[in-house]
């Protein structure tokens, strides 16, 4: 298995060093309304993907940046090699086999070709994106490929991507506060957060999409691994489920992270923790946040149920009554599903993709 993100840390490290010697305006690159790192996005890959041919069993997981993604990424592969059964001399082809065709950690990563050179993966491939689900190809929902859709609390999301921003040392270090004007306004890898969030709405009710959250996998991660493993059709006894949670813990993750990916590890897998907002946050900027979620999620499928803040949600209550100071914690309090916060579907428009010097998705 470590093998598998080798690559991955081979194309991070070409990743900082093309970043260092680009200044901030030329980091980046605009399509279709998002902004997409130069030293890791091409602009024809992106527009190769619309020819990309996806499979019925294709493994694919979709997040907004820092939701999580790398921890989900581990835990699937595991669930996919458990599942296949392989012999180790079977597993180790298959890595030599992604390290030949040159895979990328995400799938709009990398060079055109590699889309083609993708033909050649033997299934199930295990392919993770933080593409917004109108630029996804249009093969997925054509060929009814399963899409696992991992949300986080948005505020836990800035905190976690500010901190890895400023770990890069390619990047000038920037300042909390401009930082989270630029998330609020989505000038961020990855385009706004609340219209990735509303945009996947439009999908909820699909068969073949099921939404988890990062902060249920933090509560119970063996139920969260369980669902996940009867959506992908992986068939595992009760005691291989078991084995795959001991192993793909995020504490688990983390302690190997300088194994699988170098110094990129404590990058990648910082603390991990729920509610860690509380320490970055002011209260203005709490309400601020409080106040966009509410004008641009409420009253739509998702923005009912979703496990804003760690907290129940009441009907009745806005989030800005109900949230109160969370302490950084690895065991989340209860979370329950609620009904949809009150209030009318406000239109929420994406800002201009302005430059900015904030980095990776």
């Amino acid at each position: 298995m470590v093998e598998h993100w080798r690559s991955s840390v081979e194309f991070l490290e070409k990743f900082v060093a093309k970043s260092a010697t680009l200044t901030p305006e030329e980091n980046y690159f605009s399509y279709k309304g998002n902004l997409y790192p130069v030293a890791a996005c091409q602009i024809e890959t992106l527009q190769a993907l619309e020819t990309f041919e996806a499979r019925a069993d294709d493994v694919i997981l979709a997040g907004y940046p820092k939701s999580g993604t790398n921890w989900v990424d581990y835990i699937l592969n595991h669930l996919a090699i458990t599942d296949g059964k392989y012999t180790a001399e079977e597993v180790k082809e298959r890595l030599r086999l992604e390290k030949e065709l040159a895979m990328t950690p995400r799938l709009e990563f990398g060079d055109p070709d590699k889309l083609k050179r993708m033909e050649k993966l033997p299934s199930r491939r295990v392919i993770i994106t933080h593409l917004h689900p109108n630029l996804l190809p249009k093969s997925i929902f054509k060929n009814k490929a399963k899409v696992l859709v991992l949300f986080r609390n948005p505020k836990d999301t800035l905190v976690s991507y500010f901190h890895f921003r400023n770990k890069l040392s390619s990047f000038p270090l920037s300042s909390w506060d401009a930082y989270f004007i630029d998330f609020m306004n989505g000038k961020v890898p990855g385009g706004s957060y609340f219209d990735y969030v509303k945009a996947w709405d439009e999908y909820i009710d699909n068969e073949n999409v099921m939404v988890i959250s990062y902060e249920e996998l933090k509560e119970n991660l063996y139920t969260g691994i369980q669902k996940m493993a009867k959506f992908f059709g992986f068939s595992l006894t009760e005691d291989e489920i078991k084995s795959v949670v001991k192993r793909s813990t995020f504490e688990a993750a983390k302690e190997r992270s300088l194994e699988t990916y170098g110094a990129f590890g404590p990058v990648l897998f910082s603390k991990g923790c729920v509610g860690d907002w509380e320490s970055m946050f002011t209260e203005s900027q709490s309400q601020a946040m409080d106040k966009k979620f509410d004008e641009c999620l409420a009253g739509t499928k998702l923005g009912g149920p979703f496990k804003y803040c760690c907290l129940a949600m009441e009907k009745g209550v806005s989030n800005s009554e109900k949230l109160s100071a969370v302490p950084c914690r690895d065991t989340p309090a209860p979370l329950t599903y609620g009904d949809h916060l009150p209030g009318d579907r406000a239109e929420c428009t994406k800002s201009s993709p302005e430059t900015t010097t904030n980095p990776i998705l």
